[in-house]
């Protein structure tokens, strides 16, 4: 179903073109209608908020003619006592808002194209009420629904549909309160079927008083182009920000959103090993301008080209669902670490594999235009495990989108992961100075080779972990002392050849301060990385999150993977500093990891859950297990926000 008009599908459509072009419902037999038999069934033990809510979905009419429009009630039928918490609304300045509260939102599911189109942004949403409650910070009047209420949504028939019944489809999420408590939030999938004939006619509920608020105007302002709001939010490192994707603007924003997002991955620890790799290749055609610069963008295409191919994966294929999901077939992985630790052998130099000549008929020389392509694409695959600040929640959202909308936004990521390259082959002089030839040279191959080897040795390790691994339990991390092992040995080697060649002292104190980092922070990683850590982590299983907020527990669940080197980073840095370990420690705390390095489908489904399709993911639940704080870039200070926003430590 589309959820945006046909017209502003086509137009990002072609503007996906232009991005590459440059660079390269009757109801159903249950209705989802519940009847809970409230009557007689008042004793304590209820813990979903559907056993004191009623929901369904209503039409105004059953039976809609070509060109017509009909308007869809989402109908919450709430127990006297109890409410639910408003939607995506204006709450009045004299009502509150419970923080951690689980808002009343309804979507659209992904399915086939249907003729019409449900706008769920034009939704009405209920009178908001005001009842006073303690929810544990004192008697406050909060913003509530209650009693019989309803979202209205606007459903407008295609001109050229084809008479025929035709399902319609609503999920809803709701959270249900009294004024002490609230129960575990659902979420309600309603179906009802829409004949579409040309005669128009059959039932009609537009008596029914739940239709009165809704204004027929808006019918005639969607008609006029008018676009709802679509509102994304961002959080980098605790600056925080909106963007409204709504319109032409706002999509261009996001878009250049995106584009930024796209440029800092090549930041991340997946891609900074490889950018030294393309530096040495541009500098040794650096004298020729045009040759240089022609490098530069069929590398930048192929990185492009990665990034639409993934986007149409996504847009095209309902059972591929994440950007990081390549990496979780250990065979992918282990096929790539392979492929990485061939270029890291051939780069260093140490020997020589011949192999068969099929193997040479696609050329991987970077001072090839078809090398310099292949070479974008392995660029851009090796960005997939990680998640830059700000692309995150562009590519969740545009996950969601039509598949012109997908492409657009996935293009302007590689757009920007491309950008440097672009640049870097435009401008060659900064490149010039990269020694081209002689000793100096060579040893910066070779130490850039083993550096190499090390991503190699990682990629393949954490690949046979995903083959070890059992869901639930922790994955092996042996291989990290092999890849610690070629890291040193990069260092190692910078030390020793430093001091056999370099005549003057400012190279020999320079690269031999470079040579013993390297070579400290080699032996660190082998040991952090095999080490149990500061945290006592549970990994996750449905039952295991299920137990721990029966237990009124606060859960801190962190999404991670071996191949996520990101989630390592932010492990180290952020989970693992002492103030955030001393939380974790707290025995109403649970700090859980959903490990996504083997086939993890319950953890994928928690991730697609939390609205990310993308690692790393930290999110904070409070003690009934709706979500209070997520981020894919946080600091200690928001870690430790979050804890104490589900209240204070309880015994």
């Amino acid at each position: 179903m589309r959820h945006r008009p046909r017209l502003l599908d086509r137009l990002r459509t072609l503007l996906a073109v232009v991005l590459l072009g440059p660079l390269l419902i009757a109801a159903s037999p249950a209705s989802a209608q519940f009847d809970f038999g409230f009557e007689g069934n008042d004793e304590p033990g209820f813990n979903d908020s559907r056993d004191r809510v009623g929901v369904e979905l209503l039409l105004s009419r059953s039976s809609v003619a070509p060109g017509g429009d009909v308007v869809v009630a989402v109908i919450l039928d709430m127990q006297f006592g109890w409410h639910v918490w408003p939607g995506p609304v204006s709450v009045p300045e004299d009502l509150a808002e419970f923080d951690g509260a689980i808002q009343t939102t309804i979507a659209i599911p992904a399915a086939e194209v249907a003729p019409f189109t449900i706008h769920d942004g034009f939704a009405t949403w209920p009178e908001i009420h005001g009842v006073l409650a303690d929810l544990g910070d004192g008697p406050i009047d909060y913003a509530v629904y209650e009693g019989r209420a309803a979202i209205l949504v606007p459903v407008t028939i295609d001109e050229d549909a084809a008479p025929g019944a035709h399902d319609l489809t609503i999920d809803v999420v709701f959270q249900t309160c009294d004024d002490r408590s609230c129960l575990a939030p659902a979420e309600v999938s309603l179906t009802r079927s829409l004949e579409i004939s040309t005669s128009g006619g059959g039932t009609t509920n537009e008596d029914d008083p739940v239709f009165a608020a809704f204004d027929p105007a808006i019918f005639a302002a969607i008609r006029g182009g008018a676009v709802a709001a679509d509102i994304i939010e961002f959080d980098v490192f605790g600056l925080t920000f909106s963007v409204d994707a709504a319109g032409g603007g706002g999509f261009l924003l996001l878009l250049l959103v995106a584009a930024v997002g796209g440029l800092l991955l090549n930041l991340t620890p997946c891609v900074l090993p490889v950018i030294p790799l393309k530096i040495m290749g541009l500098s040794a055609v650096a004298e020729n301008r045009r040759r240089c610069f022609t490098l530069g963008v069929s590398m930048s295409v192929g990185v492009v080209f990665f990034w639409m191919v993934l986007g149409g994966m996504i847009a095209g294929l309902k059972s591929f669902q994440s950007i990081s999901e390549l990496f979780q077939y250990p065979a992918f992985t282990i096929s790539v670490g392979a492929i990485i630790v061939v270029m890291a052998i051939g780069m260093a130099g140490f020997f020589t594999i011949q192999l068969p000549a099929r193997f040479y008929a696609i050329q991987t020389s970077h001072d090839t235009l078809g090398g310099s392509f292949v070479f974008g694409i392995m660029t851009a695959i090796l960005s997939t495990p990680c998640t830059a600040p700000l692309m995150g929640a562009a590519a969740a959202w545009a996950t969601t989108q039509s598949p012109g909308t997908v492409l657009t936004v996935f293009g302007s990521i590689g757009t920007g992961m491309a950008i440097p390259y672009l640049v870097l082959s435009a401008f060659p002089d900064l490149v010039k100075k990269m020694p081209r030839t002689g000793k100096a040279s060579e040893v910066v191959k070779q130490v850039m080779g083993l550096l190499l080897l090390a991503a190699g040795i990682y990629f393949v390790g954490s690949g046979i972990s995903g083959l070890t691994v059992v869901p639930g339990e922790p994955p092996s991390r042996l291989y990290w002392w092999f890849v610690s092992a070629a890291a040193l040995a990069s260092g190692v080697w910078l030390l020793v050849q430093t001091w056999r060649i370099a005549d003057r002292w400012t190279p020999r104190i320079v690269f031999t301060l470079v040579g013993g980092s390297v070579t400290a922070v080699s032996i660190w990683v082998g040991l952090t990385m095999t080490a149990k850590g500061p945290i006592d982590w549970i990994y996750y299983t449905p039952e295991r999150f299920a137990d721990a907020v029966a237990e009124d527990k606060v859960v801190v669940l962190d999404f991670t993977a071996e191949w996520c080197l990101n989630c390592k980073t932010l492990e180290a840095t952020v989970l693992q500093t002492e103030a955030v370990v001393a939380a974790l420690d707290r025995l109403d705390v649970v700090p859980m990891k959903i490990d996504l390095t083997g086939d993890n489908p319950d953890g994928r489904a928690k991730l697609i859950e939390a609205g990310r399709r993308t690692i790393p993911l930290l999110v904070v639940y409070g003690r009934d297990g709706t979500e209070l704080w997520k981020s894919d870039a946080y600091t200690p200070g928001q870690v430790l926000d979050a804890i104490e926003q589900a209240g204070p430590e309880r015994p």
